[in-house]
């Protein structure tokens, strides 16, 4: 089903995505080679894994910069590989190109995607993009690398920046950072979290829900009720993403105070 302007449905394109992931699995296990897919949002990451599960299949393996990586791919391997002779491959899929700033210069997150989209490379073919105080490492797939580099050498913001091709094992290892955050909820639903998260009413929670909004783990989830765990991130388009660290203590109403981090 398309959308009246032409554009496939999200649901057609995760089916697609799925589609295009198994036939990698084929292409890896017939050819006896290594594939993998492009750079994957964690929702089509958690889509695509429970296809696999559902298909049963175990031959691969993830790669994103941390656990939580806003982008990963998913790399395909026959069985006369290992994991560990596949992650020796990671250099020959993937690289970083590293920009390094001008001193006293400095560029956003936004920044640096807005110029790399005006290249016209595909969103798919990027990963994560680390952005620190003296420059930002760009995760790309190999087969662009040439392209960027040349691309981005050409771009005004950049022209003072000293920018190169450094192997995936040298990223910049930045750790994720946090705000601490305590709410108090009636009980673990989802959309009393949302409530809170949001600064909401439950009304207005659970019309943020209804419209797909809101992911558990990286999966849309519509069910108002659907039960939190310790651990579980919670994704509200437009207010954050969240990771729900359990009870602290009760009120003397026994409403129920939480440790909630937020991601920066």
């Amino acid at each position: 089903m398309f959308e009246s302007n032409g554009r496939k449905t999200e649901k057609e394109e995760i089916k697609l995505i799925i589609a295009k992931a198994i036939d990698k699995y084929k292409l890896a296990i017939r050819n006896n080679k290594i594939t993998f897919t492009d750079f994957l949002t964690g929702a089509e990451e958690a889509h695509v894994k429970k296809a696999l599960i559902e298909n049963r299949i175990n031959e691969y393996i993830k790669y994103g910069v941390k656990n939580d990586s806003d982008r990963s791919i998913i790399i395909f391997y026959p069985d006369k590989f290992s994991k560990e002779m596949v992650e020796a491959n990671f250099s020959k899929i993937l690289k970083v190109i590293r920009i390094t700033f001008p001193k006293n210069v400095s560029f956003e997150h936004r920044e640096i995607l807005s110029g790399i989209m005006k290249l016209g490379i595909k969103r798919e073919k990027f990963g994560d993009i680390v952005v620190y105080d003296s420059g930002a490492d760009i995760i790309i797939l190999d087969e662009v690398k040439k392209i960027l580099v040349d691309g981005l050498k050409e771009l005004t913001r950049f022209r003072k920046s000293e920018i190169e091709v450094i192997d995936i094992k040298d990223i910049y290892e930045k750790e994720t950072e946090f705000d601490d955050l305590k709410i108090i909820i009636s009980s673990n639903r989802l959309d009393n979290f949302v409530s809170e998260l949001a600064r909401c009413s439950r009304t207005k929670a659970n019309e943020i829900i209804e419209e797909g909004r809101v992911l558990v783990n990286n999966i849309n989830e519509l069910k108002f009720s659907k039960k939190i765990n310790v651990g579980d991130i919670i994704t509200i388009r437009g207010k954050g993403k969240f990771i729900y660290d359990g009870e602290e203590s009760k009120t003397r109403s026994d409403r129920i105070i939480v440790n909630i981090r937020k991601y920066k």
